[in-house]
């Protein structure tokens, strides 16, 4: 059985010491080895009277000691420069970082403590479930994609950000994350819809077209002023391009929960901690920020796998678009189908005229107040309408509905053989220039 020192005999090794014996001396005087003489003169001298306070097993050096430095040194630098990176996130970089290649990396739990360690966690409020949504389950890669914009976000030197984020339901894809500015000192507009066809139209050109979309009851998508909501722009828009756009149940952001969480990986991903010089500095880091998350960080619901190695299938949809073809592939007829399967229901004013899709149609003065019941037919695409008892009162043509219409202004300027952009870049010039920079190059 090894033998221990006690404190006894280690004080009278530091005493012999101080009355000059030498080493071998000692040893000779206690039956210690001159290796544990030495060991224990030298604690003193270095600590006092403290080191000589046995501290059993293996030293304490800190969380990640037995990594080489320069990893402690590169977690602690991305620590301080993106806060809102944790254990996962920072895993990740370091397997991608060629600096660190082939070598032995800490594991998530490692770096857990390591960030326990240097006071860099996060207090979080401990969890709890939902009621589970009764919105529809994705079965295959494209079929939903869930659209929302998250709250304001004051950003350094830009403003106040507003990222609409965009994500596949079935395979947890970050399709694009699109900062929307929204105002300098505060907010000034909210999006509408030109902000959110740029926004669908940069995600169809690098994914392809979905089956769905579902998103809110904000009034971009969604009449919600009226009981009986005719269907906005964008809704028709997206009907014409073969895409169905579905609502999530009022009050109830769980039935887009994938999209709610996304919401807080994107902020701590790229805005938390940061500083942008531009508008198109935050919008590339985002771009750039999306192939990490896609490719390299390990996602809990596919096993820890990122989403392209889970499903590589899920580059494109196989539904192709580009914004140079936009009006070759909306169809209208797509869009007649839809109406002719909805009722409206309209209280005629004192001019005898009422309101569907923000138009306004001229019906009978003498029906002023009465309520009206209208169809859609889509042999001739004209408006039906009927009095309370069913009798037929007149046909109108369907008025606003064409392909310059739901491309909005969009068909202006792909219209345009040279586009100037007026300077300072604004947010509508920004916008388009987007848009711009995904049109083929031609000599």
């Amino acid at each position: 059985m090894a033998r221990h020192t006690t404190l006894e005999e280690r004080i009278q090794i530091i005493e012999y010491g101080q009355a000059g014996m030498t080493t071998m001396q000692i040893a000779q005087q206690t039956g210690w080895q001159p290796s544990t003489i030495r060991k224990w003169q030298y604690r003193a001298r270095r600590q006092g009277r403290k080191g000589l306070v046995s501290k059993m097993g293996r030293p304490k050096r800190g969380a990640l000691s037995s990594f080489p430095t320069r990893v402690r040194e590169r977690l602690r630098d991305w620590c301080h420069s993106h806060p809102g990176w944790g254990p996962k996130t920072l895993a990740a970089e370091l397997r991608r970082d060629p600096d660190f290649a082939d070598q032995r990396l800490p594991s998530l739990a490692s770096i857990g403590r390591f960030l326990k360690e240097k006071g860099e966690t996060k207090r979080y409020e401990q969890h709890s479930h939902l009621p589970e949504s009764t919105g529809q389950k994705a079965s295959a890669p494209h079929e939903t994609w869930e659209m929302d914009a998250r709250g304001h976000d004051k950003v350094a030197d830009l403003g106040i950000i507003s990222l609409i984020n965009l994500n596949d339901r079935f395979t947890h894809l970050r399709l694009l994350s699109y900062p929307l500015q929204v105002g300098t000192q505060r907010v000034e507009r909210y999006g509408d819809t030109e902000d959110y066809q740029t926004v669908l139209r940069l995600a169809f050109t690098d994914w392809g077209l979905p089956q769905q979309i579902q998103v809110d009851r904000d009034s971009v998508f969604f009449d919600n002023k009226s009981k009986s909501p005719y269907p906005t722009r964008i809704h028709l828009w997206l009907l014409a391009l073969g895409v169905s756009l579905t609502f999530g149940r009022p009050r109830r952001p769980t039935d887009q929960g994938q999209t709610e969480r996304s919401h807080q990986i994107w902020a701590a991903q790229s805005l938390e901690g940061q500083q942008y010089e531009s508008w198109t500095q935050l919008y590339l880091a985002l771009r750039a920020r999306r192939q990490f998350l896609n490719e390299h960080l390990p996602c809990s619901a596919l096993d820890e796998l990122p989403p392209l190695q889970a499903f590589p299938q899920a580059k494109h949809s196989g539904r192709c678009y580009r914004p140079e073809w936009e009006a070759q592939l909306l169809d209208l007829q797509r869009v007649y189908a839809y109406l002719a399967k909805g009722r409206w229901f309209r209280l005629i004013s004192k001019s005898g005229t009422f309101s569907l899709g923000r138009e306004i149609y001229y019906l009978d003065y003498h029906l002023a107040q009465s309520q009206i019941e209208i169809n859609f037919d889509a042999a001739d695409q004209h408006l039906v309408c009927f009095a309370a008892d069913g009798e037929l009162i007149k046909r109108l043509p369907l008025k606003g509905l064409n392909i310059e219409t739901l491309m909005g202004s969009f068909l202006s300027q792909l219209n345009l053989p040279l586009f100037q952009l007026h300077l300072p870049l604004d947010w509508q010039s920004l916008r388009a220039l987007r848009l711009f920079e995904i049109f083929p190059t031609t000599t």
